[in-house]
């Protein structure tokens, strides 16, 4: 379900304008796409974060516009904490867009209990999904991983009418594998203590005949 957004009309587009935009606590943004023109538009900081942390990039726009749109691209601050520009895309419910899930996992696998350790290879993937269907995330179930097994890209559960864009459907997402055990590295004349000088103990020696 899409989520409701509320937007201002812009009407300074310069740095300046974006700059004080951003110091009352809004961010500045624009809608565009369906060969209609774009519309600068404000949206409250705080809003469009709880928006972002929901996991919603569908979102009905309200206010000076009122449309369906895609949250399209996010910039963010050096640090990454804060927003400081969104782009909206003007979309349909039933259309198809491309975006990136995040893949989260879920349950205990069985294999960790027989000393297998759980590898995680795949955190992110790249689908063509209908609009009204984008999920925050895709869980991955490894209750029945057991030790040495794996699960794989191509089957992993996606929304009805999704389709995985890129990687290889063959690729390991997550696994359990006995760990690697590395060897213990040869001690050597480290675990003696300092290491010899070989020309202080020839010159100790040559000392010692003089005498």
């Amino acid at each position: 379900m899409a989520l409701q957004l509320a937007v201002q009309s812009r009407e300074s587009q310069g740095k300046h304008g974006n700059r004080r935009l951003r110091q009352s606590g809004h961010v500045p943004g624009v809608l565009y796409g369906h060969g209609q023109q774009s519309v600068p538009l404000s949206v409250e900081a705080e809003t469009l974060s709880a928006a972002i942390r929901h996991g919603s990039r569908l979102v009905n726009l309200t206010g000076a516009v009122n449309e369906s749109a895609f949250i399209r691209e996010l910039q963010w601050d050096t640090w990454g904490t804060h927003i400081i520009h969104v782009d909206f895309t003007r979309i349909s419910e039933d259309e198809i867009v491309e975006v990136r899930v995040p893949v989260e996992l879920r349950g205990e696998a069985p294999g960790v209990r027989e000393g297998g350790v759980v590898m995680q290879h795949i955190h992110e993937v790249e689908i063509a999904c209908p609009a009204v269907s984008i999920p925050e995330k895709l869980a991955v179930n490894i209750n029945h991983l057991v030790l040495n097994g794996s699960i794989l890209l191509g089957s992993l559960e996606l929304p009805q009418g999704a389709k995985i864009l890129a990687g290889d459907l063959e690729e390991a997402v997550v696994e359990c594998v006995v760990p690697v055990e590395l060897p213990e590295e040869e001690s050597g004349e480290a675990a003696s203590g300092e290491p010899e000088v070989i020309g202080a103990k020839e010159k100790e020696e040559e000392e010692s005949e003089e005498k």
